[in-house]
């Protein structure tokens, strides 16, 4: 079955069967194009671990210059 899919489809069946409701949720908001939902959902998780989102994202950015 996994050799008539192509990578972006493994992956995406792989996460869909992750039984975690946060990622399950994300990836949800993700497929109705809630692009603020994820957003918010980066934020919080970047800054329960120490970091700050705009400067990350400004970094992440940087790497396609």
């Amino acid at each position: 079955m996994l050799g008539k899919m192509n990578p972006q489809q493994i992956v995406m069946n792989m996460i869909k069967n992750n039984s975690n409701p946060i990622i399950a949720n994300l990836i949800s908001m993700a497929q109705q194009g809630n692009t603020a939902g994820v957003e918010n959902f980066a934020r919080n998780y970047l800054k329960e671990n120490g970091k700050d989102y705009d400067s990350e994202f400004s970094n992440f950015m940087n790497n396609f210059k």
